[in-house]
């Protein structure tokens, strides 16, 4: 028997991702993976994944999935979401919970999330993962190339998606502590490469002014509204190799902070690239959330990967059992028998010796 999580409703953009197909570049196959490789690896660590399990990724409003032919083990991490337990598709409401922590689904139980807030995406990890082949090495989804995840697509209603383990290991349910997603007052970025484009005071106002993140942003890219960056030299260079966090300036003179999904090669300026130990964040930004720049050199850009690898290596020592409150125990009090037994309290001494 295989467990199986049943999409009843997709949600806006829910799709399979993990940390990326690295080293197709040259092929035009981006890397791809996780908007938030942070949220993603503390959700597999929740539920005793290796970090590049493949999860869904949820986009500004969650699914509803139904658990099928098996019980599982779910967690979630990332933004903030109305969380609901089900006891059955017929249930119109059920029992909330947080995220930040896993959760035993049993068979027939339904878990439904409505919109995110304090954050644009949200990682549900199964333990054992799903049971899909890898395409190039990874299950992430390439929307554009319809490669990869489920079918090459995002989840539709109807889908049933298969787990590995039919059933989740015999251990307590689990949150994380101690984990900070708020973003950061300024996202730091490094001036370049393309920045003989741009006059000092375009560079200037890059780093001085305030972006909104547009209706336009997906995976590929953060389109930015704010004030113009006009070039000095045009807006069409010679293609070349595009790195994640770049930002590029095409004729409209709004900055556009390429992401995941990031085409391999482009052909328009970049006026800064930022750090990637601030790419997470950033890409955790929603629609009309204001973002603010800052200029740091290369040597600070590798001081700060550095404390992002260290605290990569921390998310284990985070995780405790969770505390349970009393409504999360009341079900289980009714299955079990608490009396070890009843006696007559009119009763004499002789009867009582006797029900003794």
């Amino acid at each position: 028997m295989t467990a199986v999580l049943r999409v009843l409703a997709p949600g806006l953009l829910t799709t399979v991702q993990d940390l990326g197909r690295p080293g197709y570049q040259s092929s035009g196959i981006p890397v791809g993976g996780a908007l938030d490789p942070i949220s993603l690896r503390a959700a597999n660590a929740l539920v005793g994944n290796a970090p590049n399990t493949g999860a869904l990724e949820v986009a500004y409003f969650g699914p509803t999935l139904a658990v099928e032919d098996g019980e599982a083990r779910l967690s979630f991490v990332g933004a903030d979401a109305q969380i609901e337990i089900l006891p059955d598709e017929t249930a119109t409401s059920g029992r909330r919970i947080a995220t930040m922590r896993s959760v035993h689904l049993h068979r027939g139980e339904v878990v439904r999330i409505g919109s995110l807030t304090r954050g644009a995406v949200l990682y549900i990890a199964v333990e054992g993962g799903f049971a899909i082949a890898p395409v190039l090495g990874s299950v992430s989804t390439y929307l554009r190339g319809a490669i990869g995840g489920w079918q090459g697509r995002a989840l539709a209603t109807g889908d049933c998606l298969p787990l590995r383990r039919a059933e989740p290991s015999d251990r307590d349910d689990c949150e994380i502590v101690g984990l900070d997603l708020s973003p950061p007052a300024r996202y730091r970025a490094i001036v370049g490469p393309q920045n003989d484009y741009f006059s000092a005071a375009a560079i200037e106002t890059f780093f001085a002014s305030d972006y909104v993140v547009s209706t336009g942003a997906d995976r590929m890219g953060m389109r930015l509204k704010g004030p113009p960056l006009p070039h000095v030299r045009g807006f069409n260079i010679i293609s070349d190799g595009i790195a994640p966090g770049s930002v590029q300036v095409p004729g409209n003179e709004q900055p556009i902070v390429l992401l995941a999904d990031r085409q391999t090669v482009g052909g328009y300026p970049k006026i800064a690239t930022v750090i990637s130990a601030d790419l997470p964040a950033i890409s955790r930004m929603p629609i009309g959330a204001k973002i603010r720049f800052a200029p740091v050199s290369l040597d600070e850009a590798e001081a700060a990967r550095r404390r992002l690898v260290a605290h990569i290596e921390e998310l284990p020592d985070k995780i405790v059992p969770i505390r349970q409150s009393i409504g999360e125990l009341t079900p289980r009090l009714f299955d079990c028998n608490l009396i070890g037994g009843v006696v007559d309290a009119s009763a004499g001494a002789a009867e009582l010796a006797e029900l003794q």
